[in-house]
């Protein structure tokens, strides 16, 4: 049985936080959140109305158990306080929006696991904006635009995941890509009989894909994961980033990949010029297939949104098989 935090395990932190005039009057968990835990807590006594709480703790974790290939990969499940604040930190210098942080406690002195205290970003996601105002929702998409501008054009000769890169630890793998797709097209293909059935094909594609990329010495800043759902809109019409924690160097690409699947018609708005094909031919297909695993995966465990998840495997299962000369 799952235990989740309720108002009488989050109000020492967000007194902290706030201040000890500050009195918590409700607690609601917020849907969608596979990793961590994330809070929306109702406040008294204070100029903020509610603050946003992440707790980073394994009950609030619904990915199974897997063996990773080493904690440098930069493409490895990004959770945790650490991740966190080192991306929270890189993109404040370049001047990208992120909730600001009000608190951060990784030594579990006022909750039984790591939990950072932010702004609650009251404007809604991007996502749902695009129907009810679209208005607002192109002024941050254009915001966003320039946020991906500023964060892709910061580079480093080395790719992995920020934290990881603060404390020099270097990703060791060149065909990463490569090869955590082909983890992901054997994991899917021992769930999926139409996989299973084009397993070798895929496999075939994949590394001939792989085949026709020239190395690289140079590497941008990416999200790695960002969708509409992840970008909030604030009271400005900013747009500001959320769940940060796999920001990480890497081939831009990787990130335009991501982009055009999940922003779809829209995401001419973020395009930019001079990307590399091959890789963007490459990033796709091991993309389709790392959404058909990663959902089957979190199928294993009591992930609550189901249906979801399952619509996400099969659409992408019809995508990356479309993808075979």
């Amino acid at each position: 049985m799952r235990r989740f935090a309720g108002i009488e395990d989050l109000s020492g932190l967000v007194r902290d936080a706030l201040g000890s005039g500050c009195r918590v009057v409700g607690v609601d968990r917020l849907r969608g959140g596979s990793k961590k835990g994330v809070y929306r807590v109702h406040v008294d006594g204070t100029r903020m109305a509610t603050v946003v709480v992440y707790v980073w703790a394994d009950t609030e974790n619904f990915w199974p158990a897997v063996d990773e290939v080493g904690t440098a990969d930069p493409l490895a499940p990004a959770s945790g306080l650490v991740p966190f604040l080192a991306a929270q930190r890189s993109l404040d210098s370049l001047g990208v929006r992120v909730p600001q942080l009000l608190l951060a406690d990784g030594g579990r002195r006022r909750y039984r696991a790591d939990v950072a205290v932010v702004e609650d970003v009251c404007g809604g996601p991007l996502e749902g904006l695009f129907d009810t105002d679209p208005g607002r929702a192109g002024s941050a998409l254009g915001d966003l635009a320039g946020m991906l501008k500023a964060m892709h054009g910061r580079r480093s000769p080395r790719y992995g995941r920020v934290d990881l890169l603060e404390q020099d630890v270097a990703a060791s793998c060149e065909a990463l890509v490569l090869d955590r797709a082909l983890r992901d097209l054997e994991e899917a293909a021992g769930r999926d009989d139409r996989i299973a059935a084009a397993a070798d094909a895929l496999g075939d594609r994949l590394r001939e894909l792989a085949a026709r990329v020239a190395p690289r010495a140079e590497y941008g800043l990416i999200h790695g994961e960002l969708g509409p759902d992840h970008v909030l809109v604030d009271g400005d019409g900013h747009a500001v980033l959320i769940d940060i924690e796999g920001l990480m160097y890497f081939d831009v690409e990787w990130e335009h990949v991501f982009l055009r699947l999940r922003f779809g018609e829209r995401y001419a708005a973020l395009a930019r010029p001079g990307l590399d094909p091959r890789r963007l031919d490459l990033f796709m297909l091991a993309m389709r297939l790392s959404l058909v695993a990663g959902p089957l995966r979190l199928l294993d465990g009591d992930f609550p949104d189901r249906p979801f998840m399952r619509t996400i495997a099969e659409h992408n299962t019809e995508e990356a098989l479309a993808l075979l000369p």
